[in-house]
């Protein structure tokens, strides 16, 4: 498995209107959405591509387009579909699939409650979108449901981790071909298994609903 955990001051200083508790939701999704992009930029570099003949207005020439099967885009439903928008502007020939994941707030551990994805994804990259890597276990759940579909190829992209919940993914996904990208890596976790400092609940703030 691979980190990258993103070294730009536009990242950082997304995050640091995201955290703040006075950020209203209108102005928290467009955030989540253009910090989106940028993490989007740095996931993508590994994204198949394929030659393709062309012709300029001066000569021809060889380029280059996204590789069929073309990749699939898997925002963990809430919080992942306030991310769906910046990946997709990104990268437009996409699929998009869904998975509806919860956590049990007294066991921490992820309940999946609705998903909509092909049967089979044999040979498919796999973007997987969710905001927050707390404890580690929705996100474990999600890449291994993929890879149990036949995906070979899985880089996920939140927002914000918690070291708990990166090395729990670390672990669980060894010698596997995991890609995950991080805006950053917080201190902790608390003892209700949410980052600090973090920024709360993402889904909450991003649709401001509980």
């Amino acid at each position: 498995m691979r980190v990258h955990v993103a070294d730009h001051p536009l990242v950082t200083h997304k995050l640091t209107v995201l955290r703040d508790e006075n950020t209203p939701s209108p102005v928290f999704r467009s955030l989540v959405e253009e910090l989106m992009t940028l993490l989007a930029y740095e996931g993508t570099r590994e994204v198949r591509v394929e030659p393709l003949e062309i012709v300029t207005p001066v000569a021809p020439t060889t380029g280059v387009r996204i590789a069929d099967p073309k990749p699939l885009i898997v925002p963990i439903l809430r919080a992942g579909l306030g991310m769906l928008e910046g990946m997709v502007k990104l990268l437009p020939s996409a699929e998009v699939g869904f998975l509806g994941m919860a956590r049990n707030e007294e066991t921490l551990e992820p309940t999946t409650y609705a998903e909509r994805l092909p049967d089979d994804l044999s040979g498919r990259q796999c973007f997987v979108l969710d905001p927050m890597l707390a404890t580690g276990g929705s996100l474990i759940a999600a890449i291994d449901f993929l890879l149990a579909r036949g995906a070979t190829d899985v880089t996920a992209i939140c927002i914000l981790a918690a070291p708990e919940g990166l090395q729990a993914v670390e672990q669980a996904m060894a010698g596997r071909d995991v890609t995950v990208v991080l805006g950053a890596v917080d201190e902790r976790l608390n003892e209700h298994g949410y980052i600090v400092p973090g920024l709360g609940d993402a889904g909450d703030r991003l649709y401001g609903t509980v």
